[in-house]
């Protein structure tokens, strides 16, 4: 059985989802989030993921202008009530929102995913990021983002002192006995009295341990440093790829990692982002997409891009070929733009019309074509299912949901009903024992 997340910004929808006739304008509205969940319960997708950043772009000119002027990264609003309001208008869909460890501190995250865990009855996750902004790190007292290694070794640690609090109330702890008046048991609550490189945490967290013991983790590194801190603490990892031989060369090397670590690699998902385009066949399908791809400018996708790999692409000839760049924000989409600019003869202009419009995952075509390529993925150990990015929300949700979740379905591909009742349980994964953190650290 495949898995499926859904991926969908609190905010505008990329840089042309908000322009298609069929998108909804009340992204600022609580209607429009509690719509999308119940679509996406309704389709029996696994959870929902909001993504998240701590600034308005500025990386092409060094201006927050373009972000502005064309949608692109902002506005954003802050992701964790938002999926609790989706999270209050569902039963079993699970709900993630992304979290810097860059820019928060462990007691906070682990006391706000504890809390969500308990009110959903187990439905949380969180997407750790370390931030891949210059305009992030201004926000909070810095010139620019520290280097990569530093970055992942505060989340390394972060990790560790989150995980640590979770396992501060063992799972027992609570004996609430009205006759005798004894709430709980202080043997079973201990301090965790943290004093490391980055973090002095005396603990124990105010939240019992949640209901799946660790809320799911979810992480996106590409780079090196970002896929061994996903082997071992990742539970889901939502990577995107421009080809079925990369996403296959990802899948095997992640895995390989998990198992390096001790870990079973069937408890590490791997999720590739896909963007589905539907039509009647391919032919209407392609037609709607460049319908879609025509709403671009080649600034909103530049901005776009800039945005992403941290780059101000202003700096090179829009004529030109993309030279190569050492030091961007998200590596796995720098390494897409790569792999399909070289392949294709882009130009800077004519990738950034191209990124503004970005498909992922090839989902073009026919609900029985695009159940095809999910299938043909997930054969050849690429993805153990799949994130789905709407082009335009909610209508898109609602067309997958209509029209591909039925194929899988009739395929034996995807569940007709939920299995459990948590996260955990419907993404197959075991509950976290006690003191896990010592297993995942590095």
């Amino acid at each position: 059985m495949i898995h499926l997340g859904a991926f969908l910004n609190a905010g505008v929808q990329g840089t042309a989802g908000w322009r298609h006739p069929d998108a909804s304008p009340r992204f600022l509205t609580a209607a429009h989030y509690v719509r999308i969940a119940q679509v996406l319960e309704q389709g029996l997708f696994d959870f929902a993921f909001v993504p998240d950043a701590l600034a308005v772009p500025r990386s092409l000119g060094g201006s927050f202008a373009p972000a502005v002027k064309w949608g692109s990264g902002t506005p954003r609003l802050d992701p964790v009530p938002v999926i609790s309001l989706m999270a209050a208008v569902t039963t079993h869909l699970g709900v993630a929102a992304t979290v810097s460890t860059g820019y928060h501190e462990p007691y906070n995250v682990a006391r706000e995913f504890a809390t969500i865990d308990h009110l959903t009855g187990g439905r949380s996750g969180w997407n750790v990021v370390t931030s891949f902004q210059d305009a992030e790190a201004q926000n909070f007292g810095q010139p620019k983002l520290p280097p990569r290694p530093q970055r992942y070794a505060r989340a390394e640690e972060f990790l560790e002192v989150t995980t640590r609090l979770w396992d501060s109330w063992a799972d027992d702890a609570i004996v609430a006995d009205r006759e005798s008046g004894v709430f709980g048991r202080p043997e079973s609550v201990e301090a965790i009295d943290h004093d490391g490189d980055h973090f002095r945490v005396q603990g124990p967290l105010s939240v019992p341990r949640p209901p799946q013991g660790y809320p799911v983790i979810i992480q996106a590194g590409a780079s090196e440093p970002g896929r061994d801190f996903a082997a071992r603490w990742a539970d889901v990892i939502f990577c995107s790829h421009e080809s079925l031989e990369s996403a296959v060369a990802f899948y095997t090397d992640v895995k390989a990692r998990a198992a390096a670590h001790g870990r079973d690699p069937d408890n590490l998902v791997i999720l590739p982002a896909a963007t589905p385009v539907i039509g009647r066949d391919v032919q209407d399908a392609l037609a709607r997409h460049e319908a879609f791809a025509d709403l671009v400018s080649v600034e909103a996708g530049l901005s776009r891009l800039a945005y992403h790999v941290n780059v101000d692409l202003t700096k090179y000839d829009p004529d030109g070929p993309l030279p190569t760049l050492d030091e961007v924000g998200v590596e796995g989409h720098y390494r897409e733009v790569v792999e399909f600019a070289e392949r294709e003869k882009l130009t800077v202009a004519q990738i950034g019309r191209w990124y503004g419009a970005r498909t992922e995952g090839s989902l073009i075509g026919s609900a029985a074509d695009i159940a095809d390529t999910i299938q043909q993925w997930v054969d050849a150990g690429a993805a153990d299912g799949f994130v789905i990015q709407a082009t335009h929300v909610p209508a898109a949700f609602e067309d997958f949901v209509a029209e591909v979740v039925p194929e899988l379905q009739r395929r034996g591909l995807f569940r007709t009903s939920y299995e459990g009742s948590t996260l955990r349980d419907n993404l197959g994964l075991p509950r976290p024992a006690r003191g896990e953190w010592k297993a995942r650290r590095s």
